[in-house]
């Protein structure tokens, strides 16, 4: 079976491009250039560049030896967290801003949940003196205030979305609306692989460097390029498409995506989208969500902004609808557990997206000899007024 996107912009039966007809010429503007532009060498060369000058990649292969110790496996973890801006997000904004560049756009929008992507464009904006609006959440401005600051300090103005569950959702719904009004001179740069197609495969494209690094990695301190299990955290889901994307087609590597469960998938309070969501349209993609009967989008609820979606990309729908990814979940306790756990055993603070994918070590067996990639997407920084709060209540 084929896990990579197909000439209509579709995995299987979910992606392809449903949009408002005043958005076409911009986005068939977009298809119709962009692995024209990407492939080429002048671009690749700049890409490559600014990862390693700018960025600081190649990010770290870290045999966590306590982890591994405690779960009697071989434990690896992919430090994105060491990345420049603090996350994954920074090599797909890297790459599209290059893209924009390139096809002469010079205002810049985003969506942001947990602020990182917002980070990461503001970043990228400044550095290419490009003018930037961040559509952000108004609770996810709230929880997430130290990169709002941030943002600001890099010169983006941060507008907030006060309809719906004011998340990442509606942040995305109130980009969308601002490009169908600036569609000429307006660069939508998507965070995560979800949208209209081609955003789903450029920014798994722009993500599949951490794969592509973890193979030569491996091979240095294992002798194989291939790990048993790679696991990562589902939102959207950039930083999990990334770490998959170079061993989809190898059988011999379990693919584990980790949702967010919330406070359970029994209640009304998760967004564990492949265990409660059906198919249907979100923000331009046909993909699984979470919808009432009657087809409205049901309000997801996770203590990590970034995995607060009501839906998933249309790669892991298809990843988990053909079996090829295996999907659980990890409730917010489960993440707070896990956080703390690796702080105090290997000294690093994770953001609690990448927590959720650490909580997968207490519920997969593992053998002594199998070899486990955590794919450790983002820092905590920006989560510890979360963090603080949590371990007053204990």
């Amino acid at each position: 079976m084929n896990y990579k996107v197909n000439d209509q912009g579709f995995y299987g039966d979910f992606g392809g491009a449903f949009i408002p007809e005043m958005l076409y010429h911009n986005l068939n503007e977009l298809k119709e250039n962009y692995l024209q532009i990407i492939e080429s060498d002048e671009f690749q060369k700049e890409f490559k560049g600014l990862l390693k000058e700018y960025v600081g990649r190649p990010t770290p292969l870290y045999f966590a030896k306590r982890l591994s110790e405690k779960y009697n496996t071989n434990v690896f973890l992919k430090r994105e967290d060491l990345n420049h801006t603090g996350a994954h997000k920074i090599n797909n904004t890297i790459g599209q801003i290059l893209l924009a560049k390139r096809m002469n756009k010079k205002r810049i929008i985003a969506e942001t949940g947990a602020g990182q992507h917002g980070v990461a464009t503001a970043t990228v904006c400044a550095l290419m003196n490009l003018e930037c609006i961040i559509y952000m959440g108004e609770i996810d401005i709230k929880r997430q205030a130290p990169n709002v600051a941030r943002m600001k300090m890099l010169g983006a103005e941060v507008r907030p979305a006060t309809s719906g569950s004011k998340t990442l959702k509606d942040a995305t719904n109130e980009a969308i609306r601002d490009w169908i009004s600036n569609p000429e001179t307006t660069y939508y740069l998507i965070g995560s692989v979800v949208g209209p197609h081609p955003y789903p495969d450029m920014v798994a494209r722009f993500q599949s460097i951490i794969s592509k690094e973890m193979k030569a990695q491996l091979i240095e301190k294992t002798g194989r390029d291939y790990p048993d299990k790679v696991i990562a955290c589902v939102g959207g889901g950039s930083n999990a498409a990334g770490a998959f994307y170079h061993y989809m087609d190898n059988e011999k590597v379990e693919l584990i995506a980790v949702e967010a469960d919330g406070l359970g998938i029994e209640t009304d309070k998760t967004a564990a989208t492949t265990q409660v969501g059906t198919e249907g349209i979100i923000h331009g993609s046909k993909t699984l969500l979470m919808q009432n009967s009657e087809g409205q989008i049901t309000e997801p609820h996770s203590i990590s902004a970034g995995l607060d979606y009501p839906g998933v990309g249309p790669l892991h729908a298809h990843l988990f609808k053909s079996g090829r990814g295996t999907f659980i979940g990890a409730t917010d306790k489960e993440a707070l557990t896990a956080a703390y756990q690796i702080t105090k055993l290997e000294g690093i603070i994770p953001a609690l997206e990448s927590s959720h994918a650490l909580a997968a070590l207490e519920k997969i067996e593992f053998s002594s000899t199998e070899n486990i990639v955590i794919n450790l997407s983002g820092r905590g920084d920006k989560d510890m007024e979360t963090y603080i709060k949590e371990m007053d209540n204990e």
